[in-house]
């Protein structure tokens, strides 16, 4: 097994300007579950990103906003996506480096998702419902993080070898030990601890994910430092509250006390 170690960011320049470290369009969110979007985007700006903006149903983006001034938001009327909303959103992502699709978005929402996905230009990350409704040879650079259920789901809509269909796509497998599958070589990441099976640690990988690939441009390079960097932060917990005490939003803010290595 190869596991991963010694990971790094791409360095800052010291006369970089807003926008240039990236940024990450986030869509998710529903009726039924609001925090998943907020814990993504958090968890992207901390990563480094200069931008993220949430979009979501309206009431939802309201919530987001009452929870944090550093998440841009736009809202979308209805309390779940519907396919009306893809045009818009198809143009609103030629702004972002990369745009992280299924946080708390709902299979309510799946028509939408399959057509903005299938449209979209741009790097996705793709996680939770949106997993469900799509196939492998929809997308392409992009990153897919399962757990063990959803992969199976994935697998099933595809229908096809997954080494044939993976493509240029990197897929997360999350687990005890999280699988890192690219078309050629499979990684393996060994951070992190059972306290991770609380709701909202996969929010917190998948925006870490959307944040590094906006800075890295690399999917692979991405997927690697979100699954080590967000094991890593569950571990640092794990000894901080002596126990399984410590919760998704408590990874978010655990974040900034983590070294991001830099080239």
């Amino acid at each position: 097994m190869k596991f991963l170690s010694k990971l790094v960011l791409p360095k800052r320049k010291s006369s970089s300007k807003k926008g240039d470290s990236g940024r990450v369009l986030i869509i998710g969110g529903s009726k039924e579950y609001i925090g998943a979007v907020a814990l993504a985007g958090l968890a992207a700006l901390r990563s480094g990103v200069d931008w993220v903006t949430i979009a979501a149903p309206e009431k939802v983006g309201w919530a987001v906003n009452a929870l944090s001034p550093d998440l841009v938001v736009k809202k979308l009327k209805g309390n779940y996506f519907s396919v009306s909303h893809a045009k818009e959103l198809l143009k609103m992502e030629k702004r972002y480096n990369t745009v992280l699709i299924g946080n708390g978005i709902s299979l309510k929402a799946a028509s939408f998702v399959k057509k903005f996905v299938k449209n979209s230009k741009k790097p996705l990350v793709i996680d939770a419902d949106a997993l469900k409704v799509i196939s492998l040879t929809d997308v392409n650079n992009s990153i897919l993080t399962p757990h063990k259920k959803e992969m199976e789901i994935l697998l099933k809509n595809t229908r096809m070898d997954l080494k044939k269909a993976i493509r240029k796509n990197v897929i997360v497998k999350k687990g005890k030990i999280d699988e890192i599958i690219t078309r050629n070589k499979t990684y393996y990441n060994k951070t992190g601890n059972a306290g991770m099976t609380k709701a909202g640690t996969g929010d917190v990988l998948a925006g870490l994910a959307a944040g590094f690939y906006a800075q890295t441009k690399d999917n692979i390079q991405a997927a690697k430092l979100a699954a080590y960097y967000n094991g890593l932060i569950g571990d640092i917990l794990l000894k901080k509250h002596k126990g399984y005490s410590y919760l998704a939003s408590d990874m978010v803010t655990e974040i900034k006390s983590v070294r991001l290595r830099t080239k």
